[in-house]
Protein backbone atom coordinates (compact mmCIF):
# COMPACT_ATOMS: atom_id res chain seq x y z
CA UNK A 1 0.00 0.00 0.00
CA UNK A 2 2.87 2.31 0.59
CA UNK A 3 2.11 3.28 -3.18
CA UNK A 4 -0.70 5.17 -2.19
CA UNK A 5 1.49 7.18 0.26
CA UNK A 6 3.74 10.35 -0.49
CA UNK A 7 5.87 12.10 1.26
CA UNK A 8 4.16 15.06 0.71
CA UNK A 9 1.41 13.88 2.77
CA UNK A 10 3.55 14.45 5.73
CA UNK A 11 4.63 18.33 5.46
CA UNK A 12 2.06 19.58 7.24
CA UNK A 13 3.34 20.91 11.07
CA UNK A 14 0.16 19.23 12.60
CA UNK A 15 -0.94 15.43 11.30
CA UNK A 16 -3.86 13.27 12.20
CA UNK A 17 -2.30 9.55 11.62
CA UNK A 18 -4.32 6.45 11.67
CA UNK A 19 -2.36 3.22 10.86
CA UNK A 20 -3.23 -0.13 11.06
CA UNK A 21 -1.69 -0.90 13.86
CA UNK A 22 -0.22 1.51 16.83
CA UNK A 23 2.89 0.67 18.89
CA UNK A 24 2.28 2.00 22.43
CA UNK A 25 3.95 1.19 25.83
CA UNK A 26 1.74 -2.16 26.90
CA UNK A 27 1.72 -3.13 23.29
CA UNK A 28 0.33 -2.98 19.70
CA UNK A 29 -3.24 -1.37 19.30
CA UNK A 30 -5.25 -1.48 16.75
CA UNK A 31 -8.01 0.98 15.74
CA UNK A 32 -5.99 3.40 17.39
CA UNK A 33 -4.90 6.79 15.71
CA UNK A 34 -2.24 10.12 16.92
CA UNK A 35 -2.60 13.63 16.47
CA UNK A 36 0.73 15.33 16.20
CA UNK A 37 1.41 18.94 16.25
CA UNK A 38 4.96 20.54 17.13
CA UNK A 39 6.88 18.05 16.64
CA UNK A 40 5.23 16.39 20.01
CA UNK A 41 2.38 13.88 20.29
CA UNK A 42 -0.53 15.78 21.27
CA UNK A 43 -3.20 12.79 21.40
CA UNK A 44 -3.34 9.50 21.38
CA UNK A 45 -6.29 6.80 21.53
CA UNK A 46 -9.08 4.93 19.57
CA UNK A 47 -9.49 6.43 16.19
CA UNK A 48 -12.74 6.94 16.22
CA UNK A 49 -12.38 9.27 19.25
CA UNK A 50 -9.60 11.68 17.75
CA UNK A 51 -11.37 11.98 14.81
CA UNK A 52 -14.33 12.98 16.30
CA UNK A 53 -12.42 15.72 18.56
CA UNK A 54 -10.33 17.30 15.59
CA UNK A 55 -12.78 17.92 12.73
CA UNK A 56 -10.68 20.42 11.46
CA UNK A 57 -8.09 17.52 10.50
CA UNK A 58 -8.07 15.29 7.60
CA UNK A 59 -7.46 11.90 8.92
CA UNK A 60 -4.75 9.79 6.58
CA UNK A 61 -5.01 6.33 6.85
CA UNK A 62 -1.82 4.47 6.86
CA UNK A 63 -3.36 0.91 5.85
CA UNK A 64 -0.81 -2.10 6.48
CA UNK A 65 1.17 -0.07 8.38
CA UNK A 66 2.52 0.17 12.15
CA UNK A 67 3.32 3.48 13.93
CA UNK A 68 5.58 2.53 16.37
CA UNK A 69 8.32 4.32 18.34
CA UNK A 70 11.58 5.12 16.76
CA UNK A 71 14.64 2.98 18.72
CA UNK A 72 17.61 4.33 21.02
CA UNK A 73 20.99 3.70 19.88
CA UNK A 74 22.51 3.73 23.75
CA UNK A 75 26.52 3.31 22.32
CA UNK A 76 27.48 4.39 19.03
CA UNK A 77 31.17 5.98 17.76
CA UNK A 78 29.57 8.48 14.84
CA UNK A 79 32.95 9.09 13.54
CA UNK A 80 34.49 5.59 13.36
CA UNK A 81 31.34 4.22 11.77
CA UNK A 82 32.70 4.31 8.18
CA UNK A 83 35.66 2.23 9.13
CA UNK A 84 33.01 -0.56 10.55
CA UNK A 85 34.91 -3.23 7.88
CA UNK A 86 37.92 -2.82 9.73
CA UNK A 87 36.72 -5.23 12.26
CA UNK A 88 36.14 -8.30 10.53
CA UNK A 89 38.02 -10.92 11.80
CA UNK A 90 39.92 -8.84 14.70
CA UNK A 91 40.87 -10.29 18.31
CA UNK A 92 39.58 -8.02 21.11
CA UNK A 93 40.67 -4.22 22.16
CA UNK A 94 40.51 -3.36 18.52
CA UNK A 95 40.41 0.30 19.51
CA UNK A 96 44.18 0.56 20.75
CA UNK A 97 45.56 -0.67 16.90
CA UNK A 98 42.37 0.65 14.51
CA UNK A 99 40.04 3.34 15.94
CA UNK A 100 42.58 5.51 18.09
CA UNK A 101 44.82 5.67 15.18
CA UNK A 102 42.09 6.39 12.80
CA UNK A 103 40.26 8.74 14.28
CA UNK A 104 43.43 10.42 15.13
CA UNK A 105 43.82 11.14 11.63
CA UNK A 106 40.75 12.99 10.48
CA UNK A 107 40.24 16.70 10.54
CA UNK A 108 37.00 18.73 10.59
CA UNK A 109 35.46 18.27 7.17
CA UNK A 110 35.93 14.61 7.22
CA UNK A 111 34.48 14.74 10.51
CA UNK A 112 31.43 15.87 9.59
CA UNK A 113 31.16 13.91 6.40
CA UNK A 114 31.91 10.54 8.38
CA UNK A 115 29.59 11.83 11.15
CA UNK A 116 26.30 12.95 8.57
CA UNK A 117 27.03 9.47 6.93
CA UNK A 118 26.61 7.34 10.03
CA UNK A 119 23.45 9.31 11.02
CA UNK A 120 21.63 8.45 7.55
CA UNK A 121 22.75 5.19 8.57
CA UNK A 122 21.13 5.30 11.94
CA UNK A 123 17.69 6.67 10.45
CA UNK A 124 17.94 3.73 7.84
CA UNK A 125 18.05 1.47 10.26
CA UNK A 126 15.09 2.60 12.18
CA UNK A 127 17.03 4.67 15.02
CA UNK A 128 15.87 7.83 15.85
CA UNK A 129 18.09 8.85 18.59
CA UNK A 130 21.91 7.66 18.99
CA UNK A 131 24.17 8.35 22.35
CA UNK A 132 27.91 8.72 20.98
CA UNK A 133 30.77 8.06 23.32
CA UNK A 134 32.73 11.16 21.73
CA UNK A 135 35.33 11.01 19.13
CA UNK A 136 39.54 11.42 19.32
CA UNK A 137 39.60 13.15 16.20
CA UNK A 138 41.38 16.50 17.04
CA UNK A 139 39.30 20.07 16.18
CA UNK A 140 35.97 21.09 16.94
CA UNK A 141 33.15 18.28 18.11
CA UNK A 142 30.54 20.94 16.77
CA UNK A 143 31.09 18.79 13.49
CA UNK A 144 29.84 16.01 14.62
CA UNK A 145 26.71 18.37 15.58
CA UNK A 146 26.41 20.17 12.71
CA UNK A 147 25.95 16.70 10.80
CA UNK A 148 23.23 14.87 13.12
CA UNK A 149 21.16 18.29 13.79
CA UNK A 150 21.10 18.47 9.28
CA UNK A 151 20.38 14.78 9.26
CA UNK A 152 17.74 15.24 11.63
CA UNK A 153 18.82 12.38 14.27
CA UNK A 154 18.56 13.00 17.85
CA UNK A 155 21.76 12.60 19.36
CA UNK A 156 23.30 12.37 22.90
CA UNK A 157 26.78 13.65 22.03
CA UNK A 158 30.00 12.40 24.35
CA UNK A 159 32.73 15.36 24.87
CA UNK A 160 35.91 13.14 25.67
CA UNK A 161 37.58 14.18 28.51
CA UNK A 162 40.61 12.19 29.09
CA UNK A 163 43.42 13.68 31.26
CA UNK A 164 45.85 10.24 30.88
CA UNK A 165 45.67 8.71 34.14
CA UNK A 166 47.10 9.80 37.74
CA UNK A 167 50.10 11.67 36.16
CA UNK A 168 48.23 14.48 35.08
CA UNK A 169 48.95 17.67 36.21
CA UNK A 170 46.62 19.85 37.71
CA UNK A 171 46.47 22.17 34.98
CA UNK A 172 45.53 20.04 32.53
CA UNK A 173 42.66 18.78 34.17
CA UNK A 174 40.98 22.72 35.23
CA UNK A 175 41.32 23.00 31.43
CA UNK A 176 39.41 19.25 30.72
CA UNK A 177 37.05 20.90 33.34
CA UNK A 178 36.57 24.13 31.73
CA UNK A 179 35.45 22.98 28.54
CA UNK A 180 33.72 20.07 29.43
CA UNK A 181 31.46 23.37 31.32
CA UNK A 182 31.29 24.54 28.41
CA UNK A 183 29.87 22.43 26.08
CA UNK A 184 27.49 21.32 28.77
CA UNK A 185 26.88 24.84 28.37
CA UNK A 186 26.82 25.51 24.80
CA UNK A 187 24.17 22.61 23.68
CA UNK A 188 22.14 23.09 26.76
CA UNK A 189 19.56 24.42 24.88
CA UNK A 190 19.55 22.28 21.43
CA UNK A 191 16.37 20.50 20.00
CA UNK A 192 18.75 17.45 18.58
CA UNK A 193 21.76 17.91 19.97
CA UNK A 194 21.63 16.59 23.93
CA UNK A 195 25.46 17.22 25.83
CA UNK A 196 27.17 14.14 27.64
CA UNK A 197 30.54 14.22 28.68
CA UNK A 198 32.57 10.82 28.36
CA UNK A 199 35.74 9.04 29.70
CA UNK A 200 37.16 6.26 27.07
CA UNK A 201 37.98 3.95 29.57
CA UNK A 202 38.50 4.21 33.23
CA UNK A 203 42.65 3.91 32.60
CA UNK A 204 42.45 6.69 30.45
CA UNK A 205 41.53 9.07 33.26
CA UNK A 206 43.29 10.07 36.55
CA UNK A 207 41.05 9.15 39.91
CA UNK A 208 40.28 13.25 40.63
CA UNK A 209 38.79 13.32 36.61
CA UNK A 210 36.59 10.33 37.01
CA UNK A 211 35.29 11.76 40.16
CA UNK A 212 34.53 15.43 38.56
CA UNK A 213 33.32 14.53 35.16
CA UNK A 214 30.62 12.28 36.90
CA UNK A 215 29.80 14.92 38.99
CA UNK A 216 29.85 17.56 36.63
CA UNK A 217 27.40 15.11 34.95
CA UNK A 218 25.29 14.98 38.03
CA UNK A 219 24.91 18.48 38.24
CA UNK A 220 23.90 19.21 34.85
CA UNK A 221 21.31 16.42 34.47
CA UNK A 222 23.63 14.85 31.78
CA UNK A 223 24.83 11.62 31.03
CA UNK A 224 28.23 10.38 31.63
CA UNK A 225 29.44 7.74 29.56
CA UNK A 226 32.56 5.06 29.77
CA UNK A 227 33.56 1.49 28.58
CA UNK A 228 34.31 -0.31 31.15
CA UNK A 229 34.67 -4.07 31.95
CA UNK A 230 34.61 -4.92 28.63
CA UNK A 231 37.58 -7.04 27.67
CA UNK A 232 39.94 -9.36 29.79
CA UNK A 233 43.01 -7.55 29.27
CA UNK A 234 41.62 -4.13 30.49
CA UNK A 235 40.09 -6.20 33.66
CA UNK A 236 43.56 -7.35 34.20
CA UNK A 237 45.76 -3.78 33.43
CA UNK A 238 42.89 -2.04 36.25
CA UNK A 239 43.87 -4.68 38.84
CA UNK A 240 47.43 -4.28 38.35
CA UNK A 241 47.40 -0.88 38.06
CA UNK A 242 44.60 0.72 40.52
CA UNK A 243 44.21 -2.38 42.77
CA UNK A 244 40.60 -2.61 41.48
CA UNK A 245 38.27 -4.23 38.65
CA UNK A 246 37.25 -0.68 36.27
CA UNK A 247 33.83 -1.34 37.61
CA UNK A 248 34.91 -1.33 41.47
CA UNK A 249 37.41 1.45 41.18
CA UNK A 250 34.35 3.74 39.82
CA UNK A 251 32.48 2.65 42.49
CA UNK A 252 34.98 3.24 44.99
CA UNK A 253 35.31 6.91 43.83
CA UNK A 254 31.74 7.76 44.14
CA UNK A 255 31.57 8.08 40.44
CA UNK A 256 28.92 5.35 39.76
CA UNK A 257 25.09 6.96 39.94
CA UNK A 258 21.36 7.42 37.85
CA UNK A 259 23.87 9.77 35.69
CA UNK A 260 26.36 6.83 34.23
CA UNK A 261 26.30 5.11 31.23
CA UNK A 262 28.81 2.09 31.07
CA UNK A 263 29.41 0.92 27.66
CA UNK A 264 29.21 -3.39 27.66
CA UNK A 265 29.82 -4.27 31.13
CA UNK A 266 30.53 -7.91 29.37
CA UNK A 267 32.24 -9.24 32.45
CA UNK A 268 30.58 -8.68 35.65
CA UNK A 269 30.93 -10.71 38.63
CA UNK A 270 27.51 -11.11 40.71
CA UNK A 271 28.97 -8.41 43.41
CA UNK A 272 29.48 -5.76 40.56
CA UNK A 273 25.76 -6.46 39.54
CA UNK A 274 24.64 -5.89 42.67
CA UNK A 275 26.50 -2.25 42.57
CA UNK A 276 24.88 -1.30 38.85
CA UNK A 277 21.87 -1.88 40.71
CA UNK A 278 22.35 -0.21 44.01
CA UNK A 279 23.91 2.69 42.70
CA UNK A 280 20.91 3.16 39.57
CA UNK A 281 23.94 3.16 37.08
CA UNK A 282 23.15 2.46 33.73
CA UNK A 283 23.96 -0.50 31.11
CA UNK A 284 24.51 0.09 26.88
CA UNK A 285 24.25 -3.89 26.50
CA UNK A 286 25.91 -4.38 22.40
CA UNK A 287 25.27 -8.02 21.50
CA UNK A 288 26.67 -7.47 17.65
CA UNK A 289 29.64 -5.78 19.15
CA UNK A 290 30.09 -9.21 21.58
CA UNK A 291 30.06 -11.14 18.15
CA UNK A 292 32.37 -8.76 16.04
CA UNK A 293 35.15 -7.93 18.61
CA UNK A 294 34.34 -8.72 21.99
CA UNK A 295 35.70 -11.19 25.04
CA UNK A 296 32.03 -12.34 26.24
CA UNK A 297 28.48 -11.12 26.11
CA UNK A 298 26.92 -9.21 28.79
CA UNK A 299 24.48 -10.99 31.22
CA UNK A 300 21.39 -8.51 30.16
CA UNK A 301 18.69 -10.88 30.90
CA UNK A 302 19.83 -11.12 34.38
CA UNK A 303 20.13 -7.44 34.20
CA UNK A 304 16.26 -6.87 33.39
CA UNK A 305 15.55 -9.44 36.41
CA UNK A 306 17.47 -7.59 38.61
CA UNK A 307 15.86 -4.05 38.02
CA UNK A 308 19.21 -2.57 36.39
CA UNK A 309 18.80 -0.28 33.65
CA UNK A 310 20.13 -0.61 30.33
CA UNK A 311 19.61 0.03 26.53
CA UNK A 312 20.84 -2.06 23.49
CA UNK A 313 23.87 -0.50 21.56
CA UNK A 314 24.91 -1.13 18.35
CA UNK A 315 28.98 0.01 18.88
CA UNK A 316 29.68 1.35 15.18
CA UNK A 317 29.31 -2.33 13.67
CA UNK A 318 25.86 -2.19 12.11
CA UNK A 319 23.02 0.49 12.26
CA UNK A 320 20.08 -1.79 11.88
CA UNK A 321 17.57 -1.32 15.06
CA UNK A 322 15.92 -4.77 13.86
CA UNK A 323 19.08 -6.73 13.60
CA UNK A 324 19.93 -5.47 17.00
CA UNK A 325 16.99 -6.52 18.69
CA UNK A 326 17.28 -10.26 17.02
CA UNK A 327 21.02 -10.29 18.31
CA UNK A 328 20.24 -9.33 21.39
CA UNK A 329 17.83 -12.12 22.22
CA UNK A 330 19.91 -14.37 20.21
CA UNK A 331 23.03 -13.98 22.26
CA UNK A 332 21.30 -13.99 25.22
CA UNK A 333 19.62 -17.97 24.40
CA UNK A 334 23.20 -18.75 22.96
CA UNK A 335 25.63 -17.55 26.15
CA UNK A 336 23.12 -18.24 28.75
CA UNK A 337 19.48 -19.62 27.93
CA UNK A 338 20.31 -23.05 25.93
CA UNK A 339 22.85 -24.82 28.51
CA UNK A 340 19.41 -24.05 31.38
CA UNK A 341 16.49 -24.88 29.34
CA UNK A 342 15.55 -21.00 29.13
CA UNK A 343 13.30 -20.79 25.54
CA UNK A 344 12.20 -17.37 26.09
CA UNK A 345 15.55 -15.77 27.57
CA UNK A 346 13.73 -12.53 27.91
CA UNK A 347 10.75 -12.83 24.95
CA UNK A 348 10.82 -10.68 22.46
CA UNK A 349 8.76 -7.92 24.01
CA UNK A 350 11.99 -7.53 27.01
CA UNK A 351 14.28 -6.53 23.53
CA UNK A 352 11.87 -3.91 21.90
CA UNK A 353 11.45 -2.58 25.02
CA UNK A 354 14.70 -2.31 25.21
CA UNK A 355 15.16 -0.58 22.15
CA UNK A 356 12.44 1.72 22.78
CA UNK A 357 11.60 3.35 26.44
CA UNK A 358 13.92 1.19 28.29
CA UNK A 359 16.87 2.73 26.11
CA UNK A 360 15.16 6.34 26.26
CA UNK A 361 15.70 5.46 30.13
CA UNK A 362 19.12 4.53 30.21
CA UNK A 363 20.25 7.41 27.86
CA UNK A 364 18.82 9.99 29.99
CA UNK A 365 15.85 10.74 27.44
CA UNK A 366 13.33 9.61 29.18
CA UNK A 367 11.43 12.63 29.63
CA UNK A 368 11.17 13.38 25.96
CA UNK A 369 11.26 9.63 23.88
CA UNK A 370 11.18 6.56 23.44
CA UNK A 371 7.63 5.67 23.24
CA UNK A 372 4.33 6.66 21.50
CA UNK A 373 2.34 9.16 24.29
CA UNK A 374 1.24 12.57 24.91
CA UNK A 375 3.43 15.27 25.21
CA UNK A 376 6.64 12.58 24.28
CA UNK A 377 8.81 14.10 20.84
CA UNK A 378 7.19 12.79 17.90
CA UNK A 379 10.29 10.27 16.85
CA UNK A 380 8.48 7.41 15.36
CA UNK A 381 8.79 5.18 12.74
CA UNK A 382 5.83 4.13 9.95
CA UNK A 383 6.64 0.37 9.46
CA UNK A 384 5.07 -1.74 6.56
CA UNK A 385 3.78 -4.91 8.13
CA UNK A 386 1.50 -5.93 5.48
CA UNK A 387 4.31 -8.29 4.19
CA UNK A 388 4.65 -12.29 3.43
CA UNK A 389 6.65 -12.80 6.59
CA UNK A 390 4.14 -10.94 9.13
CA UNK A 391 0.80 -11.49 7.40
CA UNK A 392 -0.08 -14.21 10.07
CA UNK A 393 1.01 -12.46 13.05
CA UNK A 394 0.48 -13.68 16.46
CA UNK A 395 2.40 -11.48 18.45
CA UNK A 396 3.65 -8.52 16.44
CA UNK A 397 6.52 -7.07 19.07
CA UNK A 398 7.88 -10.95 18.48
CA UNK A 399 7.50 -10.43 15.11
CA UNK A 400 9.72 -7.03 14.83
CA UNK A 401 12.60 -8.57 16.70
CA UNK A 402 12.99 -11.75 14.72
CA UNK A 403 11.61 -10.88 11.08
CA UNK A 404 11.36 -7.05 11.04
CA UNK A 405 13.68 -5.76 8.54
CA UNK A 406 14.92 -2.25 7.83
CA UNK A 407 13.52 -2.61 4.39
CA UNK A 408 10.40 -2.44 6.05
CA UNK A 409 10.83 1.45 7.42
CA UNK A 410 8.17 3.75 5.01
CA UNK A 411 9.19 7.07 6.84
CA UNK A 412 11.22 8.31 9.67
CA UNK A 413 10.67 11.12 11.94
CA UNK A 414 12.88 12.84 14.30
CA UNK A 415 10.67 15.61 16.12
CA UNK A 416 7.80 15.49 14.57
CA UNK A 417 9.73 15.93 11.23
CA UNK A 418 9.90 13.56 8.00
CA UNK A 419 13.75 12.71 7.63
CA UNK A 420 13.71 9.49 5.74
CA UNK A 421 10.70 8.29 3.06
CA UNK A 422 11.24 4.96 1.89
CA UNK A 423 15.41 5.13 3.25
CA UNK A 424 16.62 8.55 1.82
CA UNK A 425 15.60 12.08 3.12
CA UNK A 426 13.28 14.05 1.49
CA UNK A 427 15.48 17.77 1.74
CA UNK A 428 19.08 16.28 1.29
CA UNK A 429 21.07 14.25 -1.46
CA UNK A 430 22.47 11.38 0.71
CA UNK A 431 23.91 10.04 -2.64
CA UNK A 432 25.97 12.84 -3.12
CA UNK A 433 27.08 12.32 0.49
CA UNK A 434 27.77 9.19 -0.02
CA UNK A 435 29.85 9.03 -3.04
CA UNK A 436 31.89 11.88 -1.91
CA UNK A 437 32.94 10.24 1.33
CA UNK A 438 33.41 7.03 -0.47
CA UNK A 439 36.09 8.76 -2.69
CA UNK A 440 37.99 10.06 0.27
CA UNK A 441 37.85 7.17 2.87
CA UNK A 442 40.09 4.89 1.66
CA UNK A 443 42.71 7.72 1.68
CA UNK A 444 41.87 8.55 5.33
CA UNK A 445 42.08 4.97 6.26
CA UNK A 446 45.48 4.48 3.66
CA UNK A 447 47.22 7.36 6.06
CA UNK A 448 46.45 6.38 9.33
CA UNK A 449 48.51 3.85 10.70
CA UNK A 450 46.44 0.97 11.53
CA UNK A 451 47.67 -1.82 12.38
CA UNK A 452 45.54 -4.98 11.28
CA UNK A 453 46.30 -8.43 12.24
CA UNK A 454 43.44 -10.21 10.35
CA UNK A 455 43.71 -10.70 6.35
CA UNK A 456 41.15 -9.43 4.13
CA UNK A 457 38.89 -12.01 2.39
CA UNK A 458 40.06 -12.51 -0.60
CA UNK A 459 43.68 -12.46 0.62
CA UNK A 460 42.76 -15.40 3.33
CA UNK A 461 40.93 -17.21 0.52
CA UNK A 462 43.97 -17.57 -1.66
CA UNK A 463 46.08 -18.60 1.52
CA UNK A 464 43.77 -21.31 2.36
CA UNK A 465 43.26 -22.64 -1.32
CA UNK A 466 47.43 -22.68 -1.68
CA UNK A 467 47.14 -24.37 1.71
CA UNK A 468 44.60 -26.99 0.51
CA UNK A 469 46.75 -27.35 -2.63
CA UNK A 470 49.43 -27.86 -0.42
CA UNK A 471 48.08 -30.65 1.35
CA UNK A 472 46.51 -32.85 -1.52
CA UNK A 473 50.15 -32.48 -3.78
CA UNK A 474 52.02 -35.90 -3.42
CA UNK A 475 54.48 -35.89 -1.32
Amino acid sequence: MSSDLDAALFAADELLLVPDHLMLREGPATGHAVRMAGGRFRDVGPAHALIARYPQLTPLPLPGKLLMPGMIDAHHHLTQSFGKSLAYGEPSEIFRRVWVPLESSLDDEFVYMASKLAALESLRGGFTTVCDAGTRAPGDIGAVAAAVQEAGLRCVLGLICNDGGNDSSAADRQAIRARAAQFLQQWSDAELVHPSLAISVPEAASDEMLRTVSAQCAEARAIFQTHVNEHLASVERSVVQRGRRPLELLAQLGALGPQVLIAHGTLVTPSELMLLRDTDTAVSYNPVASQWKGNAVAPANLMAAMGIRFGLGSDATRSDAFRLMDAAEAAQKLAFGLSIGDASSGGGWTWFDHATHEGARAVGLDHLTGEIAVGKAADFLIVDVDTPEMCTSVDLTWDLVRLGNRDQITAVFVAGRLRLWQGWPPDWDARALQHRIARAAHAAMDRAPIVRLHPKAAEHRRLSLARAAGARSPQ
